[in-house]
């Protein structure tokens, strides 16, 4: 009988995911499921005030609420068979979480990462103002800093910064910049990102009360990214640029997981090899909302390389 070990150890799952993505302020599940793929997101809309008539009346308003479906389409998996020789019956539980505890924190955790930058990204690309291309090698310690307060202040951005809604994300060489500028005076520091436990440790500062954070792990950092290269996992897709600024909203950019599936079957129970037989399946996705005023997208923000990967 296979058992399904995610709602076992969901809570430790759960942990090592949000201590080691650098994203995991924008994970959540607060969402209403409306089928086994689909959640729902309700969008409301209202008109302004109008001039008041003293002679008596009023100006009658409107209101527009839509239901907005959006369905979570990263679906992945893996299996991994382990030789009867090398677990036994005392200690293949511990096994278990050993595998699913080095995959997650190697595998599953970038590419939630991943996900996310790159689906934020794209949201940013398809809105006039809100990216942009610049040579990584244009950022420099003297410009940096004026170069990302500009990014703070495109578009409608600097309505979300001020309720203090905005964390920003940068490579390391815009970090390293941003250290010796003489314009920048805050402190920049080694913090971990989940708070309590062992979580991941990354500089972070902050411009205008926004977080700075720095993307240590590069791999992770583009903006269009192949799931299926030939030995799994992922990988920059040809013609994807590297990220060097990303800003994200956590009032309207949110990762939804939906299955977390970890199956562990005893040998004789599979025909897939003399050996206990790991499975695990994750569906997820990332998506970026519109705003309640007038339903568009204007809280986040992407400079890329100009250098595309080949």
């Amino acid at each position: 009988m296979a058992l399904n070990y995610a709602e076992t150890y969901s809570g430790e799952l759960l942990e090592i995911l949000m201590q080691g993505a650098l994203t995991s302020p924008f994970i959540t599940s607060n969402v209403r499921w409306l089928d086994a793929k689909t959640f729902h997101f309700t969008q409301m809309s209202t008109s302004g005030y109008k001039n008041h008539k003293r002679n008596g009346g009023w100006n009658r308003g409107s209101y527009a609420q839509t239901d907005v479906p959006y369905t979570v389409t990263h679906d992945r998996d893996v299996e991994f068979l382990v030789d009867k020789a090398e677990v036994d019956e005392t200690n293949k539980t511990a096994s278990i979480q050993n595998i699913s505890s080095i995959f997650e924190k190697t595998q599953a955790t970038p590419e939630t990462d991943a996900l996310f930058f790159s689906k934020v990204a794209a949201a940013a690309k398809k809105v006039d103002g809100y990216h942009s291309e610049t040579a990584a090698t244009e950022y420099t310690v003297e410009n940096t800093f004026s170069k990302l307060k500009k990014i703070l202040s495109a578009g409608k951005l600097r309505r979300y910064k001020a309720n203090g809604t905005l964390i920003m994300y940068v490579t390391s060489a815009i970090m390293d910049n941003l250290e010796a500028s003489k314009e920048f005076t805050r402190k920049i520091e080694m913090t971990q990102i989940a708070e309590g436990g062992l979580g991941i440790e990354t500089r972070v500062t902050d411009i205008d009360g926004v977080p700075i954070m720095e993307v240590i792990d590069d791999e992770r950092f583009y903006d269009e990214f192949n799931w299926e290269p030939e030995n799994g996992g992922f990988e920059p897709k040809t013609g994807a640029h590297k990220i060097n600024v990303l800003v994200a909203c956590g009032q309207t950019c949110k990762t939804v997981p939906k299955i977390s599936s970890i199956y562990f079957f005893d040998p004789g129970l599979h025909t897939e090899g003399d050996g206990y037989l790991y499975q695990n399946r994750s569906l997820s996705d990332t998506f970026v909302f519109p705003n309640g005023r007038d339903g568009k997208i204007d809280s986040v923000y992407v400079d890329v390389d100009t250098t595309a990967v080949v």
